[in-house]
């Protein structure tokens, strides 16, 4: 009698449990995800807040432009120029880019224009090509960014259709993207490096800040030291 019982009591459980849809103890779930899944995931959703972040920071906004492009009056180079651009403005990558013919104010000179984006600019992609080497504005723009920021990496030359005999010698000391491989590829790698650029400043920033911070906290703590020891 004992055992019919409790055998309906096993069974009467066993239907409250799959009517309110609880599982049973130990059982495992269908929607955990594995270590490697959950950590790719992470990742995917890290990445575009951090590109995210180095787009809106202030650092960023302190100059106008993200990329000045450098070209000559060619039109092949023109075009080639207008290629990158619209590359590296259409969203994701939403870099500001300077243009000459587009973005150069009517009735001012050339030099003050360029001298201008330049200042302006985080960085300077060259598009050295056969007319870029034979145009005098190029020369003096490459020039002009050498004798600004010496060394500085803020320079990406970018080579077409030129052999490498006829690089620059003022550049050699710079690797440069050969855009006549894989043109694609290689706004691909002069978008990362604007990003890298970028997120680099920030980086430096914070790390500064930091410093800073804990050199005027160290400061009050000694001051407060001070006082007491005084009282």
């Amino acid at each position: 009698m004992h055992g019919w019982f409790l055998k309906l009591f096993k069974s009467g459980r066993q239907n409250k449990n799959s009517k309110t849809g609880e599982k049973p103890a130990g059982a495992a779930s269908c929607e955990s995800k594995s270590p490697s899944s959950a950590s790719s995931e992470e990742t995917s959703v890290a990445k575009p807040q951090q590109l995210n972040t180095a787009l809106s920071s202030e650092l960023r906004w302190k100059r106008k432009y993200d990329v000045f492009v450098c070209h000559s009056f060619a039109e092949k180079d023109t075009e080639e120029a207008k290629r990158l651009v619209s590359f590296l403005e259409t969203p994701p990558r939403s870099l500001r880019c300077f243009l000459w013919h587009r973005d150069s104010c009517p009735g001012s000179a050339i030099s003050t224009e360029f001298c201008k984006a330049l200042e302006n600019s985080h960085l300077q992609a060259l598009l050295i090509t056969p007319s870029f080497v034979q145009d005098d504005w190029c020369s003096y723009m490459m020039h002009q960014t050498l004798a600004e920021r010496p060394m500085s990496n803020t320079m990406i030359p970018l080579l077409l259709d030129l052999a490498h005999s006829q690089y620059p010698q003022e550049l050699r000391f710079y690797y440069y993207i050969d855009l006549s491989r894989n043109p694609d590829y290689g706004f691909n790698v002069v978008n990362k490096t604007v990003q890298s650029y970028l997120e680099k400043l920030i980086q430096s920033e914070e790390k500064l800040n930091h410093s800073l911070g804990g050199s005027s906290e160290a400061v009050h703590q000694m001051e407060e030291t001070t006082c007491k020891k005084a009282t």
